[in-house]
């Protein structure tokens, strides 16, 4: 019989927690597709051949609106395609990945491309630049296109475990999380010397009155994601804010009123 994601005997497990979780808000998916999307400025583009083959290929991009605007050629393979067939998908990777790639954020967002006109052209060619300035030196080479994707549908993932989707609609009506991209030297600083506040939190609000350790993972602006030792073994959970954050410059104080809170408690 095949193996599938059961137990194969021998597998450490998750301690659940002990008490209630008390605020695990986080991002929806489609925020979380978003602040992917718009981490990076390449992805893998598969686009289909003459005979209907998939064919997978680097690109760079822009975002307009949340759209990937991308500038090929069409000496290339994947321009042909394009020119021929429009749909398409785009498959982006987080660049800040853990060790183990796939425990990783990326995303696949998929849909038709067009080539936009008028206004909407000189926004994409603008939108194209912002995120490659090399593009500068090919741009209006006249081999090139200004593709805009029209993304129809997302499917995000956000490691073990965690992935969903998202409708076109919900994706163009989030936005980029303004606190996962700037929080890497905020976590940094509470790793290193606010491990005992982290450890409270973890106790008080996490779930896990019996956590020994705790380290924080990853900050956005809706909480913090810990990792804690127990001595039931490893676990992660979730530390929400009061409220969510509108950017990276209240994280201080919010996890400054978390270990109150959680002191307090």
């Amino acid at each position: 019989m095949p193996l599938d994601h059961g137990d194969p005997g021998d597998a450490p497990s998750t301690p659940p927690p002990l008490t209630a979780v008390l605020n695990a808000d986080r991002p929806s998916p489609a925020e979380e597709a978003r602040t992917v999307v718009a981490a990076t400025n390449t992805a893998t583009l598969a686009s289909l051949t003459a005979d209907g083959a998939p064919w997978a290929s680097f690109v760079t991009y822009g975002l307009l609106d949340g759209q990937p605007v991308l500038c090929v050629s069409r000496m290339a393979e994947h321009g042909r395609n394009l020119a021929a067939d429009p749909r398409a998908s785009l498959s982006i990777v987080s660049p800040d990945l853990p060790s183990d790639p796939l425990a990783g954020s990326r995303v696949t967002v998929a849909g038709t491309v067009e080539q936009p006109q008028g206004d909407e052209a000189a926004a994409a060619r603008e939108a194209h630049l912002a995120a490659v300035p090399a593009a500068k030196y090919y741009i209006d080479f006249s081999d090139f296109t200004l593709w805009v994707m029209r993304v129809e549908r997302v499917r995000w993932v956000g490691g073990y475990g965690r992935m969903d989707s998202a409708t076109a609609e919900q994706y163009y009506a989030a936005a980029p999380d303004a606190v996962v991209s700037a929080a890497a030297r905020a976590i940094t600083h509470l790793n290193d010397d606010h491990a005992d506040a982290l450890l409270a939190m973890a106790q008080a609000r996490g779930g896990y009155p019996d956590a020994t350790a705790a380290v924080c993972e990853r900050a956005d602006r809706y909480g913090l994601d810990l990792r804690v030792t127990t001595p039931r073994g490893i676990a992660v959970t979730r530390i929400g804010y009061v409220a969510p954050l509108d950017s990276v410059g209240e994280l201080r104080a919010a996890t400054v009123e978390l270990t109150r809170l959680s002191r307090a408690e």
